[in-house]
């Protein structure tokens, strides 16, 4: 069975940032799947699942409501190595063109402190697996480390 793209990537190289995963061909647009990489793969703690689940629903509560991207965001959404997230967005975008908005969503991220949105057990198949606090300093780290002075190598995946 051929290995598909995600696999492909040099996971020892790759530092946190945001990267183009793939587009994708939907009708009469594209579909851009990004790598949001929050931790360095192999050589950091992954992120424990109450943050990431908390940061999943903070995340996709601003997106889905963002007045620009809320009409072009797909989904938002945990990688299952727990060092990142995907987004994808309807349009054909180039991680430099979301810096932007991630600079945006990490700094509601890390300056919420109100009751986690769908965070009750009617709304929510795991509501109690929840980390707020985590999920702010993971979000204020992301932010100041990788977005506040993104370069090249944290936008483009390594060879």
């Amino acid at each position: 069975m051929k290995k598909i793209t995600s696999f492909t990537i040099n996971h020892l190289a790759l530092l946190p940032g945001i990267y183009v995963s793939r587009k994708d061909p939907a009708g009469n647009t594209v579909v851009t799947t990004f790598d949001i990489r929050m931790t360095r793969p192999n050589y950091e703690p992954v992120m424990n699942t109450a943050e990431i689940h908390t940061i999943e629903h903070l995340a996709a509560t601003f997106l889905r409501n963002h007045p620009q991207f809320g009409p072009k965001t797909l989904y938002f959404g945990p990688m299952g190595c727990r060092t990142g997230f995907y987004l994808l967005l309807t349009g054909d975008y180039e991680s430099r063109d979301i810096v932007p908005l991630m600079k945006e969503l990490f700094t509601f991220i890390r300056d919420f402190h109100d009751p986690v949105p769908g965070a009750a057990a009617k709304d929510c198949g795991n509501y109690l697996d929840m980390n707020l606090p985590m999920a702010n300093w993971l979000a204020n780290r992301f932010l100041t480390e990788v977005l506040e002075q993104i370069t090249e190598e944290r936008l483009i995946y390594p060879d």
